[in-house]
């Protein structure tokens, strides 16, 4: 993990990589997306073989209820609790996240209100490269349990015992096993085996990303969750957690980024010790040995201060404030999800906190924040307007019509009067 100076020229280089367009992954997933539109399951299933080696004429697309039931038996009541407990605070700041039916009478006669209704089917994405991630079952899922979804598909590569549990336990009952652009594409457009649904929701790597915002058009989703980045804020702190973190994230993806941004280089050098001593500690084909070569960097700027309008042109997934009692904070303006204190281990907020770990990933925490409750549902407006109420509008509103030239707007309103 190199220290660099966080000069103009440094800071450029790293958004601008980040800025640039995936044109190798936006070719390969357009390309899937196109073969699954022409040919459904037949092309899932050979994507499948192709990208996973997972052979779906044995056993189908849709995992049977009977296995989902069975996993139960074979995890450990502690892992039980563990997705208990996690699901409990989930929901919790789910429940909170959802937006309110509400009425407002805005002026006699006129009466604006708003119906919260749920999207009727979502797809939840669930990486499963190296391991099914179970902790993404529980962010998309019970959000959108809480919003009220009726039909909700999970699709995951490879499901493993654990996965199929937590399924279980939440009420889950349709997982396929797909992954990659090909299982994108089938939520979006349907295939036979595979129903289509109205979102989608659930991070993945660079080619379902791509695929993501390629079918954003005819299917929503909910952001573009790509490969993971953490930032580190700090000027003092434990050189120990700060690594830990550092390196949790990173063993995400070979492509994952995570930062330290300092104004100590004492820090800095310890840090970076710290990182090598406990990379000897992980596997060697743990992606954060790769992740924290390639581009993993401790960032030594000038001031915190300038460390700070760093982070917010960032706008990084994740940032921890290890040693800030709230300054700092103050500061922020653009961040996924922000760890305060240095008791706030990032892998908490990725399991068990309750705030999702969903979150906008390539600069897009400048312009929205991470799934919630609020992404599953539709805000309906409804307009009450009596014979009082027209009549005070009447004129606002011909006037308004006759100004874009718009006489057909104008007559609607006329010919009540």
């Amino acid at each position: 993990m190199r220290i660099l100076k966080l000069t103009a020229g440094v800071e450029k280089k790293l958004l601008r990589g980040r800025l640039e367009r995936d044109r190798e992954a936006e070719s390969i997933a357009a390309r899937i997306i196109a073969d699954v539109r022409k040919r459904g399951d037949t092309a899932v299933a050979s994507w499948a073989k192709k990208l996973d080696g997972i052979d779906l004429r044995h056993g189908g697309i849709w995992v049977p209820q009977q296995e989902i039931k069975a996993a139960r038996k074979e995890v450990s009541a502690r892992f039980l609790a563990a997705v208990g407990h996690a699901a409990s605070n989930i929901r919790r700041v789910a429940e909170k996240q959802l937006p309110r039916p509400w009425s407002l009478e805005v002026e006699p006669g006129v009466a604006i209100s708003q119906l919260v209704r749920p999207i009727e089917a979502i797809g939840c994405y669930i990486p499963g490269g190296r391991f099914a991630l179970i902790s993404t079952m529980l962010m998309t899922v019970v959000p959108s349990q809480v919003a009220g979804v009726q039909r909700i598909a999970a699709v995951c590569p490879q499901p493993n015992p654990g996965l199929l549990a937590a399924a279980d336990l939440l009420g889950v009952t349709q997982i396929a096993r797909i992954g990659g652009a090909q299982a994108i594409a089938a939520l979006a457009y349907g295939t036979k085996s595979v129903p289509r649904v109205e979102k989608i929701c659930g991070p993945g790597n660079r080619f379902v990303t791509a695929a993501k915002q390629l079918v954003s058009s005819d299917c929503a989703i909910d952001l573009p969750a790509g490969p993971t980045e953490a930032i580190v804020l700090a000027s003092s702190g434990s050189p120990e957690w700060i690594a830990a973190d550092l390196l949790a994230q990173a063993e995400h993806a070979p492509d994952a980024g995570s930062f330290l941004v300092t104004s100590s280089a004492k820090l800095a050098r310890a840090v970076q010790e710290e990182v090598q001593l406990q990379l000897t500690n992980l596997p060697p084909d743990n992606p954060a040995h790769q992740s924290m070569r390639k581009t993993g960097r401790i960032l030594l700027a000038p001031s915190l201060e300038a460390a700070c309008v760093f982070c917010n042109r960032f706008a990084p997934e994740h940032l921890s404030l290890p040693d800030d009692p709230g300054a700092l904070l103050e500061k922020i303006t653009a961040a996924g999800t922000i760890f305060l204190g240095p008791w706030g281990a990032q892998p908490l907020g990725d399991y068990v906190s309750g705030s999702n770990h969903v979150l906008p990933t390539g600069g897009w925490a400048r312009k929205r924040g991470g799934l919630s409750a609020a992404d599953f549902v539709k805000c309906i407006s409804v307009q009450t307007i009596s014979n009082k109420g027209f009549l005070r509008l009447a004129d606002a509103a011909e006037s308004l019509a006759e100004s874009e030239g718009l006489l057909a707007h104008r007559n609607a309103v006329r010919i009540r009067r």
